[in-house]
């Protein structure tokens, strides 16, 4: 029943994350810790960080890791499979009519009008990791009275290297990860 539930589950978020990975880290979100109750805060933020340190789109690591969380190797083969499902055949259907009807100002106008919603879902997904990687939470009221430090200071530390020096981001995530182990193994 599990791997039923995980392929619904992820067959959903695959189906409503449009604009790429990233727009559908608050569908993830939402479904895995609120409404399956699966895993935690902490166990989400965990995951994120793995798929995007992993070769591949994010929402297919995320999910892969997921189900490997929730049902074992089989339930990450089969949420990795629920939510490319639905990009495999909307993109099939799509790109069928889009090449058809493309001229139109409809589908145009559709095209811009999609576009500030995608960029709300990745400032929302955005604004989620901000808050539980520095804060602990993604609670407003709670995060600002448990603030860490450490996490603040290598995230300013690692935007400055980035813009001042135009590191890579690879450079800064290694460097940042570094000096985070040197420093969380301290104290």
């Amino acid at each position: 029943m599990i791997y039923l539930e995980l392929f619904l589950s992820f067959f959903q978020i695959g189906l409503f994350s449009f604009g790429g990975g990233y727009a559908a880290l608050p569908l993830i979100e939402q479904e895995l810790i609120h409404v399956q109750g699966w895993i935690t805060n902490q166990q989400f933020i965990d995951i994120l960080t793995l798929s995007e340190m992993t070769p591949g789109p994010i929402a297919i690591n995320a999910a892969t890791f997921s189900g490997n969380q929730v049902a074992g190797i089989f339930g990450g083969v089969i949420a990795t499979i629920g939510v490319t499902m639905p990009s495999v055949i909307i993109v099939l259907t799509l790109a069928y009519f889009f090449f058809k009807y493309q001229s139109l100002t409809m589908v145009q106008g559709i095209i811009q009008g999609v576009r500030p919603a995608v960029v709300s879902l990745i400032a929302a997904a955005g604004v989620t990791i901000f808050m539980t990687a520095m804060f602990g939470h993604s609670d407003w009221p709670v995060a600002f009275s448990e603030i860490n430090w450490i996490s603040v200071s290598l995230f300013a530390i690692g935007i400055f290297i980035m813009r001042k020096f135009k590191a890579s981001p690879i450079q800064v995530m290694v460097m940042t990860g570094v000096v985070g182990g040197i420093v969380y193994s301290i104290i």
